[in-house]
């Protein structure tokens, strides 16, 4: 049984056939719906069928679904204030908090657009602000260290090498490092096709480095199990199968470990200091945006608070009245 109410699994239907939501951002903003459905059913009523309409949001029949509808479809603005402020009351966080309301943007913007309700009542609703979080890089030397960290010429530590060098030269995202074929990489080309956000497709550079880390770990990995056609994933486990992104993440904390490196690094961090590594060293700014992924260049933007050392370096160099007279 879909643990979905009927009205959510359309909204889902239509982020992922319309939108290319990934099946991961669409599990996010379901449990939001349900927890926002359950929260309106709940509160309208302190009689004993609403609190059936509660307890019926994680299993729905047919004698509660029309009832949640009519909730989730009336819902005004005082019910939506209401829902955001006992998630304030039972301290989310503000990041938190933002996502939700993101969640039923979409959502109400979607019933508006169907129309399924005449008025939006998230028009009114504001984000609350919060601070932004600095992206964490870590320095070149550190990178090295966490690189150099796999050893050994078996399989495995030949894949972790070639995932760590992969994740540095290209900055992909974790998700986006499992996802990968062996189709999808162009060793000659020194390039990867890869698939972000949205099921939007770009081509980023290998460095040469990550390429050799490349083309030893294939090497070996037809040895063991033969040549791979081009849809089979490119990182796989002992199983042969494709690697998890929690593989990646425990992989990556193994080598932190190894390399004597700051157990709090994650592998979202690699892709900041491979961001900032680059435009640290001269790199224009939407060119990163289009290596990162980023649809919006304010995105990008974050990581221009990591180079204003190198900029006033260039400045003191470079400006005739930069010097103290």
């Amino acid at each position: 049984m879909d643990p979905y109410h009927p009205l959510i699994q359309k909204f889902l239907a239509y982020l992922a056939d319309e939108r290319n939501f990934s099946e991961y951002t669409g599990r996010c903003y379901g449990l939001d719906l349900t927890q926002y459905a359950a929260h309106l059913s709940k509160s309208n009523s302190v009689s004993a069928d609403a609190r059936a309409e509660a307890a019926a949001i994680a299993n729905p029949d047919a004698s509660s679904r029309a009832t949640i509808t009519d909730l989730m479809l009336g819902a005004d603005q005082e019910r939506i204030r209401g829902y955001l402020a006992q998630m304030a009351h039972q301290n989310y966080s503000p990041a938190t908090i933002a996502r939700k309301i993101a969640t039923l943007r979409s959502f109400h913007k979607w019933l508006e657009r169907a129309g399924m309700i005449a008025k939006n009542p998230m028009t009114v609703i504001r984000t609350p602000r919060q601070p932004r979080r600095l992206p964490k890089a870590i320095t070149v030397d550190q990178v090295e260290a966490l690189l150099h960290a796999p050893e050994g010429g078996d399989t495995l530590g030949l894949r972790d090498r070639a995932i760590l060098e992969t994740m540095y030269s290209t900055g992909v995202r974790v998700s986006e490092v499992v996802a990968l074929n062996m189709g999808d990489l162009q060793l000659q080309e020194r390039q990867l096709r890869v698939r972000g956000k949205g099921k939007r497709e770009r081509i980023v550079p290998l460095g040469n480095q990550a390429a050799e880390a490349l083309q030893v770990y294939i090497a070996r990995l037809e040895v063991d199990r033969g040549a791979p056609t081009p849809d089979a994933p490119l990182f796989v486990n002992k199983h042969a199968t494709r690697l998890s992104s929690r593989s990646v993440r425990r992989k990556v904390s193994k080598y932190l470990k190894i390399a004597g490196l700051d157990p709090a690094i994650s592998p979202h961090t690699i892709r900041h200091s491979f961001a900032t590594h680059l435009l640290n060293n001269g790199a224009d700014l939407r060119a990163v945006q289009e290596l990162l992924g980023h649809q919006s260049l304010s995105s990008t933007q974050v990581y221009t608070h990591l180079t204003t050392g190198r900029m006033r370096e260039a400045y003191d160099r470079a400006h005739p009245r930069a010097e103290a007279g």
